[in-house]
């Protein structure tokens, strides 16, 4: 496995290696195990290594880079400049986009090199990386295991030290299920921390960009990167970045943790079990405490999540008609609603399609209020729950 980032960091610094090097010592591990992985589904070797070049100049000048040599792997689903964001769909096959997402730049901008577009679930709709139209991304512990998803394949290139760190997107879960399932670190910021700029919408209200890392530092280094507010996302926080890194190793004495009662309940496998308990108990031995707390909505919060996902998912991908861009079928077609027919039945997978029209009906004349006005009202009481 390739040189770790804090390693890499510190022989750039030293001069010990060239970014130029280190890109290719990368980009050769992809090559020898990305075809078993499935991870990076776009990959362009020149366009790292002008990235290195251009990286190497700015050390040879003096700049003092935080994350100089981080190899970078973007999900599909955030935009960039000189990759294709396809979403895994047949739908934007080929696009190439005009934008760069802000948490891309800012890496970028810190010495970071994007060697690539990483695998996931089909505009990041499920939790296996089984729905994308590249094929699954695979599990480098067991290629018979599915990666979790929707950022399947950014857990799997992270998990295989194909890229120092990868960015993905969760909405309910696509940063943080895939991450456990292939043993990295996989962070959902708080929304708005990182700004929404640049990633491709499923759910508007839900949706954020987060880091997969091997280490909680790595991740508290691209964190403090990545936040803050920007003008091209009004739902970023206008709050200040604290130093995440210098809170890593700060402890947890004093920390109190709940431990929600409902979220131990009925169903849930006793090894799972047994590893919270475990978790639990080394958190109390170093000093934090345990409180059982009640969340008496969680039951109703995949209902809830449902509704309000597939809601809002109908709405952003109404877009998509094969006009102003998208996939355009070759089928002759008699009117312009069997053209959109035509466009999104052939453009679309199966997932994506059943998401677009759970949420069209929820959001249709007579079941709006029965639905997703009742599914709001679900999620105010969530937030209650946690204050």
């Amino acid at each position: 496995m390739p040189i770790s980032f804090p390693d890499a960091h510190q022989s750039l610094t030293d001069g010990a290696t060239t970014a130029v090097d280190l890109a290719d010592t990368f980009l050769t591990h992809i090559d020898a195990h990305n075809e078993r992985l499935n991870a990076f589904v776009d990959m362009d070797a020149g366009a790292v290594r002008v990235q290195a070049q251009a990286l190497d100049v700015r050390l040879g000048a003096g700049e003092q880079l935080p994350l100089a040599g981080l190899m970078l792997g973007v999900k599909d689903t955030i935009c960039t400049t000189d990759f294709h964001t396809t979403c895994a769909s047949t739908m934007l096959g080929g696009f190439e986009s005009l934008i760069e997402a802000t948490a891309v730049r800012r890496l970028r901008d810190a010495g970071a090199i994007v060697v690539g577009k990483l695998n996931c679930d089909e505009f990041a709709m499920g939790s296996s990386n089984e729905n994308s139209v590249f094929g699954p991304a695979r599990n480098p512990a067991d290629t018979d295991f599915v990666t979790g998803g929707s950022s399947g394949g950014s857990a799997a290139a992270v998990a295989a030290g194909l890229c120092h760190a990868a960015l993905g997107s969760d909405t309910g879960g696509s940063i943080r299920q895939p991450a456990a399932f292939c043993g990295t670190v996989g962070l959902k910021p708080t929304y708005g921390r990182v700004s929404r700029f640049g990633l491709v919408a499923f759910a508007s209200s839900f949706d954020c960009i987060g880091p997969f890392t091997p280490t909680v530092k790595d991740a508290a280094r691209l964190l403090g990167v990545m936040s803050g507010v920007d003008p091209n996302d009004t739902t970023s926080a206008p709050v200040d970045v604290p130093d995440f890194v210098a809170s890593v190793d700060r402890g947890v004495e004093g920390l109190r943790v709940g431990l929600p009662d409902e979220f131990l309940g009925d169903g849930l496998d006793p090894a799972v079990r047994a590893r919270v308990e475990a978790a639990a108990k080394h958190l109390e031995a170093q000093g934090a405490t345990i409180h059982p707390v009640s969340l008496p909505h969680t039951k109703y919060g995949i209902a809830a999540y449902y509704v309000l996902t597939t809601a809002e998912a109908s709405s952003n991908l109404a877009r998509y008609d094969g006009v102003r861009y998208g996939f355009r079928s070759g089928q002759t077609a008699d009117d312009l609603e069997d053209f959109y027919v035509n466009n999104r039945t052939e453009g679309f997978g199966d997932e994506v399609k059943r998401r677009i029209m759970l949420g069209t009906y929820v959001l249709s004349s007579g079941y709006y209020d029965a639905y997703y006005g009742r599914a709001q009202r679900v999620r105010r009481l969530f937030q209650q729950d946690y204050t």
